[in-house]
């Protein structure tokens, strides 16, 4: 593969449901990877310490900050971005609650809430509140952002409830 040097090597990634081939060094974020590599910028650089969770991916499932992984680690895990959840009922309702200002955090939480839908479908408050903190709003958007995750709840628990009749 091109690119590849004494410094990097040659990782095979699974990422929206495809595979995926980067020369990287060891070092390498998963962030940095996702957005030099294979252009998926969805996932955004904001502090890249873990504490604004704009740079949140799922991994196997479960919501991971990109600035936190090596990219090497994600190696036979299935990574999940921003733009492998085109069309999907949480995006829907961040655009009709308008949850959203100017939209840098946007990505990160949808994949936050979207895996909060998934492993939580029944979600109370208490757990909502605790799965949102890990993300930060600096345009202070909590309350339209609380109004979406309420929505996709809804929609998902009933979706649950029919399917269970």
């Amino acid at each position: 593969m091109a690119g590849i040097n004494r410094y990097s090597v040659e990782l095979n990634l699974n990422v929206n449901g495809e595979p995926r081939v980067a020369a990287a060094r060891l070092s390498d974020l998963l962030l940095d990877v996702l957005r030099e590599s294979f252009g998926l910028t969805g996932a955004k650089p904001g502090c890249r310490n873990g504490d604004c969770g704009a740079c949140t991916v799922l991994v196997d499932g479960w919501p991971m900050k990109s600035c936190l992984m090596l990219a090497v680690e994600a190696t036979g895990k299935k990574v999940t971005t921003v733009e492998g959840l085109k069309d999907t009922a949480v995006q829907t309702a961040f655009v009709e609650k308008f949850a959203f200002q100017c939209g840098y955090c946007t990505s990160g939480f949808i994949m936050n809430v979207y895996a909060l839908a998934q492993i939580h479908p029944h979600a109370d408050e208490e757990t909502v509140k605790d799965w949102l903190q890990s993300n930060i709003c600096r345009c202070t958007g909590y309350e339209e952002i609380r109004e979406a995750v309420a929505s996709v709840l809804n929609r998902v628990s009933s979706v649950a409830d029919e399917g269970s009749l």
